[in-house]
């Protein structure tokens, strides 16, 4: 598959089979998240793996819970209320396994160079014909103390991009973009 074609027809999939992604699968994923370029090349991230349904299950739960608890009026996430507020829905989309991409607390730029290791797993996952969607609501309960050790990130990292990766079930349809919003162009005359 071809970059472009990786970048144009990648989706957010939100709907995933019960076949479980292998572990050769998920490393080589990770393989080509560590490629992406990093600020003076520190490479300040680590991986987590959650391939346990009945434990995605709890943390979705608890994550729903959280973010309820936590909502304001005005809040960007107040139009996922309802959503969250449903029993029946799952924040990581029943897909089985969940990726944490971690960074180092020390890094000069570490959350903007797990966000580009993401990428680099997405497109690499879209290429071996898997989904994947990113996790937004479940980086701040992911960050709690008690989350972090309970899962087994040490204090010198904290979860940037929580991503689900599984086998798509049926197609997902693209969504429009905008067009891009170009604030200055200068050229030399």
């Amino acid at each position: 598959m071809e970059v472009m074609e990786a970048i144009y027809h990648r989706r957010s999939v939100r709907a995933y089979t019960d076949q479980k992604v292998d572990r050769a699968t998920i490393e080589t994923l990770i393989k080509a998240a560590v490629q992406a370029p990093s600020s003076m090349n520190e490479q300040p991230w680590a991986f987590g793996v959650i391939q346990n349904t009945k434990l995605l299950t709890q943390y979705s739960e608890r994550i729903k819970a959280y973010v309820l608890r936590r909502l304001k009026p005005g809040s960007p996430l107040e139009k996922y209320r309802e959503l969250l507020s449903d029993t029946n829905y799952h924040v990581f989309h029943q897909a089985g396994t969940l990726v944490i991409i971690c960074a180092r607390a020390d890094a000069h730029n570490g959350a903007e160079d797990c966000c580009l290791a993401a990428q680099n797993l997405m497109l690499a996952a879209h290429a071996m014909g898997l989904g994947t969607c990113p996790i937004g609501l479940a980086r701040p309960r992911l960050n709690q103390a008690r989350v972090k050790r309970d899962m087994g990130i040490a204090d010198q990292y904290a979860p940037v991009f929580p991503l689900v990766v599984g086998y798509p079930k049926g197609e997902t349809a693209p969504v429009e973009r905008k067009a891009p919003e170009i604030l200055f162009w200068r050229e030399s005359l």
